[in-house]
């Protein structure tokens, strides 16, 4: 086995950089190894530079026209582009973020005999036209990767009922650093509640402010931050007007990592009602979920996905079923009415984090399996 390091690893993502996709940037900035970054949508067609992996003008000329106008899935002239690029580059293994990228880079990898990583993350695993576009590409990468790696046990169940082999799944979800998350003291904090999160259906910002409702009725001194940006935005907004909680709740839109820490230290807790979407899209595990418990604010949740693991019920927060709006609002209020619950379920959750989501540990064990599958291991 080469030591921790020494070898070249290509990290493969679909997006040249994103708001909410720190996990992925974490694991270019602290996996091991010397690193090569891909980017370009589900099939990467930029390296890290910038520059196209496809040399000639005529190979781009073919790759757009079939692409854009051919809608082809399967196109050689990108493949072999890949293909070289690994090669020259002697990679080593690659980590693909997300199901659909590992699907598409299958076979480049197979023609350059390079070891590859799946990391799945949510959408890649349950949307339903996700699984329908890439189904046939999937079954391939089940049978040529060498590791996958699911973000919590239900979705390991799933991708083993998707047909990926048992011994060669893992479940590592991502983590959170508790050194750039502390524990803040909410003692004296407001009755405010905090969301951050994009605005789709699978995180259910309705139902967030139709919880709120309840607890505002009972409480006029509540308050509501809810931070993000999304298709539902208006749909939300509207909804907030017709409930005449214009003066309580606060729709801030895209924030830094600083200015929602900021709102962190100003919250009684965390809410995020996620749910199953019509299209069958679900989370994976939400890391604003791990960055509240790791500052210390109980986690109002719903029994959904790595949530159910990410928060331990009546300890770190509160769980309810999905679109149980009274129960959401039931817990809010308990904690409204009690900081001291509320410090206590904050400190248990930061405890929970250090001892099970550490990003330390987390990007440890991803280097093990790194280490595992290095093609210089045979």
């Amino acid at each position: 086995m080469m030591n921790r390091g020494n070898y070249n690893l290509c990290i493969i993502k679909p997006n040249k950089s994103s708001f909410s996709e720190t996990f992925v940037q974490v694991h270019i900035d602290r996996l091991a190894g010397h690193k090569f970054v891909l980017y370009g949508g589900a099939f990467p067609v930029y390296d890290g530079e910038g520059k196209f992996l496809i040399k000639s003008k005529f190979g781009l000329l073919s790759y757009l026209f079939q692409k854009r106008i051919l809608k082809r899935q399967r196109i050689p002239v990108r493949i072999n582009a890949l293909k070289n690029y690994l090669i020259n580059k002697k990679i080593d293994i690659v980590f693909a973020e997300y199901g659909m990228v590992g699907a598409m880079v299958t076979e480049a990898c197979k023609l350059a005999g390079v070891p590859l990583i799946i990391h799945f993350h949510g959408a890649d695993v349950y949307y339903k036209k996700n699984i329908e576009e890439y189904g046939q590409l999937y079954k391939q990468a089940f049978q040529y990767g060498s590791a996958f790696i699911a973000v919590s046990a239900d979705m390991a169940t799933r991708l083993k009922e998707m047909g990926v082999p048992a011994d060669k799944l893992y479940n590592a979800s991502c983590g959170v650093d508790p050194e750039a998350f502390p524990l803040i003291d909410i003692s004296s904090s407001g009755k405010t509640f905090l969301a951050v999160g994009r605005f789709v259906e699978k995180k259910s910002p309705q139902s967030v402010v139709k919880a709120f409702k309840m607890v505002a009725d009972k409480i006029p001194a509540a308050k509501l931050w809810m931070v993000g940006e999304g298709p539902l935005f208006d749909e939300v907004r509207v909804l907030i007007s017709q409930f005449a909680l214009q003066h309580k709740v606060v729709l801030t839109g895209k924030q830094t990592p600083a200015e929602i820490r900021e709102l962190m230290e100003h919250s009684r807790a965390f809410v995020q009602h996620s749910v199953t979407a019509a299209n069958g899209d679900s989370e994976g595990t939400p890391v604003t979920v791990l960055e509240a418990s790791s500052s210390g604010l109980p986690v109002v949740s719903t029994k959904h996905a790595g949530i159910k693991e990410a928060v331990v019920d009546g300890v770190t927060g509160y769980l309810v079923a999905e679109y149980d709006i009274e129960g959401m609002a039931q817990r809010m209020t308990e904690l409204a009415e009690s900081p001291e619950l509320a410090v206590k379920m904050g400190k248990a959750g930061r405890e929970h984090m250090i001892a099970n989501y550490n990003t330390d540990d987390r990007i440890a064990f991803l280097d093990s399996i790194i280490q595992q599958n290095l093609k210089t291991n045979g």
